[in-house]
Protein backbone atom coordinates (compact mmCIF):
# COMPACT_ATOMS: atom_id res chain seq x y z
CA UNK A 1 0.00 0.00 0.00
CA UNK A 2 1.95 3.49 -1.11
CA UNK A 3 2.03 5.94 1.53
CA UNK A 4 0.74 9.54 0.55
CA UNK A 5 2.95 12.49 1.47
CA UNK A 6 1.56 15.37 3.46
CA UNK A 7 1.58 17.58 0.27
CA UNK A 8 -0.19 14.84 -1.63
CA UNK A 9 -3.09 14.16 0.53
CA UNK A 10 -4.12 17.78 0.88
CA UNK A 11 -8.18 18.00 1.01
CA UNK A 12 -8.59 21.03 -1.19
CA UNK A 13 -6.77 20.42 -4.35
CA UNK A 14 -7.26 23.00 -7.21
CA UNK A 15 -9.37 20.47 -9.77
CA UNK A 16 -11.89 20.23 -5.96
CA UNK A 17 -11.64 23.76 -5.49
CA UNK A 18 -13.05 24.28 -8.86
CA UNK A 19 -15.86 21.71 -8.32
CA UNK A 20 -16.77 23.47 -5.50
CA UNK A 21 -16.84 26.92 -7.52
CA UNK A 22 -18.76 25.16 -9.98
CA UNK A 23 -21.19 23.29 -7.68
CA UNK A 24 -21.98 26.04 -5.46
CA UNK A 25 -22.80 28.46 -8.67
CA UNK A 26 -25.13 25.56 -9.69
CA UNK A 27 -27.36 26.11 -6.07
CA UNK A 28 -26.48 23.02 -4.76
CA UNK A 29 -26.83 22.66 -1.23
CA UNK A 30 -23.46 22.84 0.95
CA UNK A 31 -24.27 18.63 2.11
CA UNK A 32 -24.82 17.68 -1.77
CA UNK A 33 -21.39 19.80 -3.10
CA UNK A 34 -19.74 17.84 0.09
CA UNK A 35 -21.28 14.17 -0.57
CA UNK A 36 -19.80 15.09 -3.97
CA UNK A 37 -16.32 16.60 -3.43
CA UNK A 38 -15.93 14.16 -0.82
CA UNK A 39 -15.65 16.18 2.11
CA UNK A 40 -17.60 17.20 5.03
CA UNK A 41 -20.00 19.93 5.48
CA UNK A 42 -17.96 21.84 7.04
CA UNK A 43 -15.07 21.96 5.36
CA UNK A 44 -17.10 22.65 1.98
CA UNK A 45 -18.89 26.14 4.32
CA UNK A 46 -15.17 27.13 5.27
CA UNK A 47 -14.09 27.30 1.88
CA UNK A 48 -16.50 29.10 0.84
CA UNK A 49 -16.12 31.13 3.61
CA UNK A 50 -12.47 31.63 2.95
CA UNK A 51 -13.12 32.36 -0.95
CA UNK A 52 -15.66 34.51 -0.07
CA UNK A 53 -19.00 33.24 -1.78
CA UNK A 54 -21.74 33.57 0.34
CA UNK A 55 -25.53 33.36 -1.05
CA UNK A 56 -26.52 36.36 1.52
CA UNK A 57 -29.80 37.85 1.27
CA UNK A 58 -30.14 40.63 -1.01
CA UNK A 59 -29.17 44.02 0.74
CA UNK A 60 -32.99 45.18 0.71
CA UNK A 61 -33.19 42.13 3.06
CA UNK A 62 -31.21 42.46 5.15
CA UNK A 63 -31.92 46.19 6.04
CA UNK A 64 -35.11 45.40 6.46
CA UNK A 65 -34.39 42.64 9.23
CA UNK A 66 -31.81 44.53 10.75
CA UNK A 67 -34.20 47.45 11.58
CA UNK A 68 -36.35 45.13 13.55
CA UNK A 69 -39.16 44.12 11.10
CA UNK A 70 -39.30 40.35 12.79
CA UNK A 71 -42.71 38.81 13.66
CA UNK A 72 -44.38 39.80 16.69
CA UNK A 73 -44.03 37.09 19.13
CA UNK A 74 -47.56 35.64 20.17
CA UNK A 75 -48.09 35.63 23.55
CA UNK A 76 -47.33 31.98 25.83
CA UNK A 77 -49.96 30.61 27.63
CA UNK A 78 -49.66 29.77 31.41
CA UNK A 79 -48.79 26.07 31.85
CA UNK A 80 -52.03 24.07 33.26
CA UNK A 81 -50.52 22.77 36.37
CA UNK A 82 -48.87 26.71 37.51
CA UNK A 83 -52.26 27.76 36.79
CA UNK A 84 -54.06 25.38 38.90
CA UNK A 85 -51.35 26.07 41.28
CA UNK A 86 -51.91 30.17 41.51
CA UNK A 87 -55.76 29.50 41.45
CA UNK A 88 -55.18 27.26 44.24
CA UNK A 89 -53.33 30.18 46.34
CA UNK A 90 -54.85 33.06 45.53
CA UNK A 91 -58.80 31.74 44.74
CA UNK A 92 -60.13 32.53 41.29
CA UNK A 93 -60.36 36.21 41.74
CA UNK A 94 -58.08 39.03 40.83
CA UNK A 95 -58.11 40.08 44.33
CA UNK A 96 -54.59 40.18 46.32
CA UNK A 97 -54.44 37.84 48.98
CA UNK A 98 -53.93 38.85 52.04
CA UNK A 99 -50.09 38.71 53.36
CA UNK A 100 -50.59 37.90 57.24
CA UNK A 101 -47.38 37.01 59.52
CA UNK A 102 -45.76 33.57 58.61
CA UNK A 103 -45.93 31.73 62.08
CA UNK A 104 -42.34 30.72 63.04
CA UNK A 105 -42.89 28.53 66.46
CA UNK A 106 -42.32 25.16 64.08
CA UNK A 107 -39.31 26.11 62.78
CA UNK A 108 -37.19 22.43 61.84
CA UNK A 109 -34.06 20.88 61.18
CA UNK A 110 -33.45 18.79 57.80
CA UNK A 111 -33.61 15.24 59.95
CA UNK A 112 -37.22 16.84 61.37
CA UNK A 113 -38.29 17.56 58.13
CA UNK A 114 -42.17 15.63 57.24
CA UNK A 115 -44.33 14.98 53.93
CA UNK A 116 -46.63 17.60 55.48
CA UNK A 117 -44.61 20.26 56.40
CA UNK A 118 -43.19 23.69 54.82
CA UNK A 119 -39.27 23.57 53.28
CA UNK A 120 -38.67 26.78 53.53
CA UNK A 121 -35.46 27.27 54.00
CA UNK A 122 -34.40 30.46 56.93
CA UNK A 123 -31.14 31.52 57.20
CA UNK A 124 -28.22 30.92 55.30
CA UNK A 125 -27.39 26.65 55.01
CA UNK A 126 -24.34 25.73 56.43
CA UNK A 127 -25.01 28.52 58.95
CA UNK A 128 -25.95 27.53 62.95
CA UNK A 129 -29.22 28.87 62.65
CA UNK A 130 -30.21 27.33 59.49
CA UNK A 131 -33.60 25.79 59.56
CA UNK A 132 -36.48 25.01 57.43
CA UNK A 133 -40.26 26.93 58.22
CA UNK A 134 -42.10 23.81 59.53
CA UNK A 135 -45.51 24.93 59.36
CA UNK A 136 -47.86 22.85 57.97
CA UNK A 137 -47.86 22.87 54.09
CA UNK A 138 -51.18 22.17 52.43
CA UNK A 139 -52.44 19.44 49.95
CA UNK A 140 -48.53 17.97 49.48
CA UNK A 141 -47.75 21.42 48.75
CA UNK A 142 -43.54 22.23 49.11
CA UNK A 143 -44.20 25.41 51.10
CA UNK A 144 -46.92 26.74 54.00
CA UNK A 145 -49.73 29.18 52.70
CA UNK A 146 -47.52 32.57 53.62
CA UNK A 147 -44.60 30.86 51.94
CA UNK A 148 -46.54 29.96 48.70
CA UNK A 149 -47.69 33.90 48.54
CA UNK A 150 -43.69 34.28 48.45
CA UNK A 151 -42.98 31.55 46.00
CA UNK A 152 -45.73 31.37 43.52
CA UNK A 153 -46.27 35.32 42.86
CA UNK A 154 -48.22 35.52 39.43
CA UNK A 155 -46.66 38.52 37.31
CA UNK A 156 -49.33 40.82 35.47
CA UNK A 157 -48.85 38.05 32.52
CA UNK A 158 -50.27 35.06 34.37
CA UNK A 159 -53.17 37.40 35.63
CA UNK A 160 -54.36 38.36 32.51
CA UNK A 161 -53.94 34.64 31.30
CA UNK A 162 -56.24 33.60 34.29
CA UNK A 163 -59.04 36.35 32.52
Amino acid sequence: MPVLSPASSRTWTNERIELLKRHFEAGLSCSEIAADIGVSRNAVIGKLSRLNLTRGRAADDRKAQDRGFAPARTPRAVPRLQYEMLATIYGETDVAAVAGPIDEANRCSLLELAENRCRWPISTPGEDDFCFCGNTAPDGQPYCAGHSRLAYRPNTRARVMRG
